[in-house]
């Protein structure tokens, strides 16, 4: 599964070209294209500038020497390139499993173009198996779990080291185990008309392409 991650992540960075401001995304499948961005900054001269998507992205890039930039100091984004927890045939996706969603959408949004590096397994018919992350603020967050609760979303509030995991923007995530997702563009609307609801993880028709790794190689995706 490694070795698929590496090589979808490889060709995304094909995309990469000289003095791009450049989306970096998180995420397993991500680092590994951070990594190849960072050798190309350092071995063969790649003038760009990082704009990246969680802490965890940012101290990689530092560490790489990627030049970089917080996403209030560039007018736009040329290229981001990002992982996904599942895709559907209609480029609707689910992100999220890393916590990241709501600074991953922030740089997603302004962004030309927008690249998922992905294995064969995350391509599904319909979303809503990998349970879909929803960011909330820490105040009232359990009259939002509530309300999930009695539409049925089975919610549950994220963890880590046994207590509530708390997200860069200091909100906490709450997990909806819908099972399948049957509109994902309506969920997505329901869902951030709520208050207290930051963000969810359904980016929808957000992705232009989607560079997939399976067992027969690697294929270019395109919306």
């Amino acid at each position: 599964m490694e070795a698929l991650k590496k090589q979808a992540a490889l060709k995304a960075a094909e995309f990469v070209k000289d003095n791009m401001i450049l989306g970096l995304g998180t995420g397993s499948t991500t680092s590994y294209f951070v990594e190849e961005v960072g050798r190309l900054v350092k071995e063969e001269g790649l003038n760009i500038i990082g704009v990246t998507t969680s802490s965890v992205t940012s101290k990689q890039a530092q560490e790489l020497g990627i030049p970089l930039k917080d996403i209030d100091d560039v007018d736009e984004v040329d290229l981001t390139v990002d992982g996904a927890d599942e895709v559907d045939p209609s480029f609707n996706g689910i992100k999220g499993g890393g916590g990241a969603l709501l600074m991953e959408k922030v740089v997603a949004t302004p962004s030309k173009d927008y690249i998922w590096v992905v294995d064969e397994s995350k391509l599904v018919d319909s979303l809503g198996a990998f349970k879909l992350p929803v960011e909330v603020v820490q105040y009232g967050a359990m009259q939002v779990f509530k309300i999930f609760e009695e539409k049925g979303y089975k919610p549950a509030f994220r963890e880590k080291d046994g207590q509530r995991f708390v997200t860069d923007m200091k909100n906490y995530i709450i997990d909806l185990d819908l099972g399948r997702i049957e509109d994902p563009i309506a969920l997505g609307k329901e869902l951030k008309q709520m208050v207290g609801v930051v963000e969810h993880g359904l980016f929808n028709q957000m992705v232009k392409k989607v560079v997939v790794a399976g067992q027969n190689g690697v294929t270019v995706l395109e919306a």
